[in-house]
């Protein structure tokens, strides 16, 4: 996971063309500081591996009739400026942990034409590479070689990425992220407080505002410095203005070039409401248990499931460095999701690799998501027993994570509510990696016979679930909304969910993981995946006239049972902070008790930032 960031000031911003970016927000908005300092030691926490930066100056050239730009580097230090010359700078600042290629590489990346590129995501398809290429390097001479068409390139590319690439040829500044915002980008709109225009991977500390979170009927007011960039490609185009006197850049925001991303985002099912005989020809499946009558679509799923594994985890050679470690883990709840990935990954992942399978607790060995890992480590031993699997057990006392909580919330920032501080923190403490694991002793039958020892997972790739539960019908509003509306609510709950997943989840998710210097990449998020369950009938992704545990995401259970894993295909969903008991221990020390916490809606309260 890499960070990436620019600072743009001494321009005049026009976002006219822009309706996603409403007016300059109405007082009070606490006018925050924001340093390029603060901003290079949080994206240091992204890339540990190298940061780095380059700054450019915009400058009017008067000695042209035409009003037109002249651009030089910061430290070239040969122009002497008078002081009413109106000077723009742009300072691109990017770090680096590298996961691809041969040779390290340091970010921002500068070529001969004077184009700079600092990049965070990865190519899994889409632009051609070999095994043992760095994305960035192949991507940033795809883009040069492109001149004008940067959209058609970033179209072009399959799997997550957030970018700001400076085209020198046409002085024009180019962003964005992936259609379904997989890789976080934070924007800071110019405002007249800080007419600044900022981009970021994660937020520092010092724009979180102490004390000053909007009541729930504000919604998203002036009180936020940074938001989350929709999804999408925008372009600055620099220019004079024509008095001479001031630099301007006009925003741009760009049409996917490629049909499939339209399909995708738009997220419409074809087949959403069966008829009685489907109905009847899907329940006759299941009930008879031959592989041929029931398994026909889950294989399907379980063919693009494991090549998005795949690629994710082997497809490509994985920078070491100096050194060779687990390259691979999973956040493991012992769940439906995280099962099926880490079965999928074993047959991915040559089998000299460990695999670190990372669970959280903040209620030690009681926490469901615990029973269930301990479990669910049992039934990948059956199916996977020449894999060594580790499960790392982290075990947290909410109580005592003063200096963490105030981290987390940081980095979910803009995203304020303790529903997010909850998940965050759980994601992050999962993200470290710090736990233990049982040393195994002859004896495996008897637990108590193996010593527990502490253990740091080194692992740079963590697989994640994200986008199974949207996608296949497995949070409890899914069931509300199909009760009280049927099959065509229930579709448009889900497209919904799919269509906010970048604003709601994803961004917060990446920011919380990559703090660590980790990399969450999502399975269930690729393309094909996305594009193949949206394919199969919705009466066959879920069937919620069936008890939780059995109806719900019933494609992926069906695809579990062809894995081996008979028996987390019958476990109910659980989302993470509730089975990790983070919510309740939240509950308790925020509000007192869970049932004060129910009654106050606790999921959905804004807390306030602490004092820095």
């Amino acid at each position: 996971m890499c960070g990436i960031a620019i600072v743009v000031r001494g321009v005049r911003i026009e976002l006219s063309k822009l309706s996603s970016v409403h007016s300059v927000p109405e007082p009070p908005f606490e006018q925050l500081k924001v340093s390029v300092e603060d901003v290079k030691a949080v994206l240091g926490q992204r890339g540990p591996d190298s940061v780095g930066e380059k700054t450019i100056h915009l400058q009017p050239n008067v000695a042209e009739e035409s009003a037109a730009l002249s651009v030089f580097e910061a430290c070239q230090g040969t122009y002497k400026l008078e002081e009413t010359t109106p000077l723009g700078e742009l300072h691109f600042i990017g770090s680096t942990l590298q996961l691809r290629g041969t040779s390290p590489i340091r970010q921002p990346l500068v070529d001969s034409s004077g184009n700079i590129l600092v990049y965070n995501g990865e190519v899994f398809g889409g632009i051609e590479l070999s095994s043992y290429d760095n994305d960035t390097e192949v991507l940033f001479k795809s883009l040069e070689k492109a001149k004008a068409l940067v959209p058609d390139v970033l179209s072009m590319i399959k799997g997550p990425w957030a970018i700001i690439y400076w085209q020198e040829s046409s002085r024009t500044l180019w962003f964005g992220k992936d259609a379904f915002g997989r890789r976080s980008l934070l924007v800071h709109w110019p405002t007249v407080e800080d007419p600044r225009f900022l981009l970021s991977s994660v937020s520092p500390a010092s724009s979180v505002t102490p004390g000053s979170v909007p009541d729930a009927e504000i919604g998203n007011s002036g009180h936020r410095f940074w938001e989350e960039l929709p999804c999408g490609v925008y372009s600055i185009s620099f220019g004079v203005s024509e008095s001479g006197l001031c630099i301007c850049g006009e925003v741009t925001k760009h049409e996917w070039r490629i049909p499939m991303w339209k399909k995708l985002i738009e997220w419409e099912r074809k087949s959403v409401v069966p008829r009685p005989e489907d109905l009847s020809t899907s329940s006759l499946r299941e009930e008879d248990n031959s592989v041929s009558t029931s398994s026909g679509l889950a294989q399907i799923v379980l063919v693009v499931l494991k090549e998005s594994v795949r690629r994710r985890t082997s497809l490509h050679n994985i920078f070491q460095g100096e050194k060779e470690v687990v390259p691979v883990a999973v956040l493991f709840s012992g769940g439906l999701d995280s099962m099926i990935l880490a079965a999928l990954l074993d047959q991915c992942l040559d089998p000299k690799y460990e695999v670190d399978l990372l669970n959280v607790s903040f209620d030690g060995p009681n926490a469901p998501d615990r029973i269930s890992a301990k479990a669910g480590i049992k039934e990948l031993k059956k199916i996977a027993p020449l894999r060594r699997w580790k499960l790392v057990e982290i075990d947290a006392d909410l109580s005592k994570l003063t200096f963490e909580t105030k981290r987390v919330m940081s980095l979910i920032n803009p995203a304020d509510t303790y529903m997010d501080l909850n998940i965050g923190t759980a994601l992050w403490l999962a993200a470290r990696g710090d736990g233990w694991i049982y040393n195994e002793s002859e004896n495996q039958a008897v637990e108590e016979d193996n010593r527990r020892v502490n253990y740091k997972s080194d692992a740079r790739i963590l697989l994640v679930g994200a986008g199974a539960d949207e996608q296949c019908a497995g949070y409890g509003r899914h069931r509300t909304k199909y009760r009280n509306g049927s099959w065509v609510a229930l579709d448009q709950e889900m497209k919904l969910d799919m269509q906010r997943i970048w604003k709601r989840n994803l961004g917060r998710d990446d920011r919380c993981i990559a703090d660590n210097g980790k990399e969450g990449r999502f399975p269930f998020l690729d393309e094909d995946v996305i594009k193949t369950l949206l394919d199969i009938p919705l009466w066959e992704i879920a069937d919620l006239e069936q008890p939780s545990g059995k109806g719900d995401k019933k494609i992926l259970r069906q695809v579990a049972k062809l894995l081996g894993l008979q028996e987390v295909a019958k476990m109910p969903k659980r989302a993470i902070q509730f089975g990790s008991r983070i919510a309740r221990e939240s509950n308790r020390k925020n509000f007192g008790s869970n049932r004060a916490a129910n009654q106050a809606s606790a999921g959905s309260v804004r807390f306030n930032a602490p004092s820095h």
